[in-house]
């Protein structure tokens, strides 16, 4: 495991602890592991959905009518595919 060395305002600081507190979270690092988590799958849902707006781009300059129920399907199956990746039960 890497160290890697993080500055904060104070103000910062005491904001992320009354946070940390409001929800249970014994450590900094804890709180900041899982901020991190989070935003990693958040950026990955946005590449997720901009790979999804080219397919639909590119399936309208074919002249192919997309519906919104094909957007709906294919957001399905995107959805799906990440939450296999990240361990999430759909179900």
């Amino acid at each position: 495991m890497e160290t890697i060395s993080v500055r904060f305002e104070e103000d910062f600081v005491q904001e992320m602890e009354k946070v940390m507190k409001q929800n249970r979270y014994f450590t900094k690092t804890e709180f900041i592991r899982e901020a991190i988590r989070d935003k990693v799958k958040d950026l990955e849902k946005q590449q997720a959905l901009l790979r999804l707006e080219k397919v639909y781009g590119a399936g309208a300059k074919k002249g192919r009518k997309i519906t919104q129920e094909d957007i709906h399907k294919a957001g399905e199956v995107v959805g799906r595919a990440l939450a296999k990746k990240f361990n999430i039960n759909l179900d």
